[in-house]
């Protein structure tokens, strides 16, 4: 793919059927529990993809056994329940937060050192509530620049593994925070309490780990407000799993059906769905869309915009692309509560409102969010800031004015490789699902 890619305008609305690829955050967690197990566990609708591929590549640097077949989206992952083969490792994550996240906890429970790092971006994404939490539970743990709180981050387990214990952790930067220690918790040699200080942010996505730990045997005990958590010492079991389509990816497709008054149809997904990102059909059904929700599938069909105030914390990986449907809106829409969005791949509110400017939207950031009113956009060249997000979510701008151009696509290859040529084809009616 080159540098740019220029979006062609439909000539009719957009119509079709379509199955995204596997959720990035399902493929994460599955294959950190499957690792977890005692056992080989069998992954179905495995997401190929950069941030997936730095998971699995870090699992056999490990020394699992892994296998992966990416024309058929499955893998099977050797479980060796926390006792790696390897001893001593180098993890190089490129700027996939959910695999340093997740790895950096797994690390602790073996026996041995490890070193964690990524790009350039990922050594200004803060780590350090993560590993003070990890301290706190007997580990030795620590990022090499304490002055950032960011990675690189090492781990030595051979002198210190993780012990067990109460450890508070912030809920306002990242719930990956969270998940990471939920999922590591219960090879512990204790049981461990962890308490979250202040909001939970993308309160899904711990409700999603949640789900995903008990489908691999595992039982935490918390109240409603998921305010706290108690796991015990307990192994997982090696299972069979199936992967959702990932229902951040489908948001560009509902996308276009709001932004073009057309009618898609999403495969593999209902209103039941693990992913809290589901809800983004919610939010276009308050601008006005007309949503369908099947046994197997969900359907939006576009309908006139209406602007919207919204609060997006539990679903922040799709406020990019409610920003750029609202555009079309007929009155301003107000974006809240995202706040934590700024410590993303970019800082994803900043990027947001320069890029709809650079196109000639009014648009306006606050601390903890964004407003962008009605136009219509004008030729433009759009930064995608190596954020995959923003490459997919400004492309439904090309589907309504002529002269939009993405910068660096291939970005989308961290989550989506086939996106672009996926959305030409439910275009022009080629695709099917």
């Amino acid at each position: 793919m080159s540098d740019v890619k220029e979006i062609i305008c439909p000539n009719a609305p957009v119509s079709g059927d379509i199955r995204p690829p596997g959720s990035k955050s399902i493929t994460n967690r599955a294959l950190i529990l499957a690792a977890l197990a005692d056992g080989k566990s069998e992954l179905q609708g495995v997401l190929n993809s950069q941030d997936t591929q730095v998971m699995l590549d870090s699992l056999s640097r490990l020394g699992l056994a892994v296998e992966h077949d990416a024309n058929e989206n499955r893998c099977s992952v050797g479980g060796c329940a926390g006792r790696f083969c390897q001893s001593n490792a180098d993890l190089w994550l490129e700027n996939s937060g959910t695999s340093i996240r997740f790895l950096t906890s797994l690390c602790t429970i073996s026996n041995g050192q490890y070193r964690l790092d990524g790009v350039e971006r990922m050594r200004e994404r803060p780590i350090a509530d993560l590993v003070s939490a990890l301290s706190t539970l007997g580990a030795q743990v620590h990022c090499e620049d304490q002055t950032s709180g960011c990675p690189p981050v090492t781990v030595n387990a051979s002198s210190q593994r993780l012990r067990g214990g109460v450890a508070n952790i912030a809920g306002n930067i990242s719930s990956q925070f969270l998940s990471s220690l939920l999922m590591t918790a219960p090879a512990a040699e204790t049981a461990v309490q962890l308490n979250v200080d202040g909001e939970l942010v993308s309160k899904p996505y711990v409700l999603m780990t949640l789900e995903m730990m008990k489908a691999f045997g595992v039982h935490v005990e918390y109240p409603v407000d998921l305010s706290s958590f108690r796991i015990a010492p307990q192994g997982y079991q090696p299972r069979s799993y199936e992967i959702e389509p990932d229902a951040s990816a489908a948001s560009y497709f509902f996308g276009a059906a709001a932004v073009t008054g057309g009618s898609v149809t999403v495969q593999g997904l209902t209103k039941n769905a693990l992913q809290g990102d589901i809800h983004f059909a919610t939010a276009l059904e308050q601008m006005g869309c007309e949503v369908k929700w099947n046994n197997a599938s969900v359907t939006v069909t576009g309908r006139p915009l209406h602007g919207v105030d919204i609060d997006m914390n539990a679903i922040s990986d799709t406020a990019q692309t409610l920003s750029t449907v609202a555009v079309f809106a007929d009155s301003p829409t107000t974006i809240r509560s995202v706040g934590h969005m700024r410590h993303k791949e970019t800082d994803r509110i900043t990027a947001v409102v320069t890029e709809l400017q650079r196109a000639g939207i009014r648009a306006e950031e606050f601390d903890d969010g964004l407003r962008i009113y009605p136009g219509t956009p004008q030729p433009a060249e759009i930064e995608t800031y190596d954020d995959h997000r923003m490459a997919m979510s400004f492309s439904l701008l090309g589907l309504r004015a002529r002269g939009i151009r993405i910068l660096d696509p291939g970005c989308t290859a961290k989550t989506y490789p086939n996106y672009f040529e996926d959305l030409e084809a439910l275009c022009d009616g080629s695709l099917q699902a």
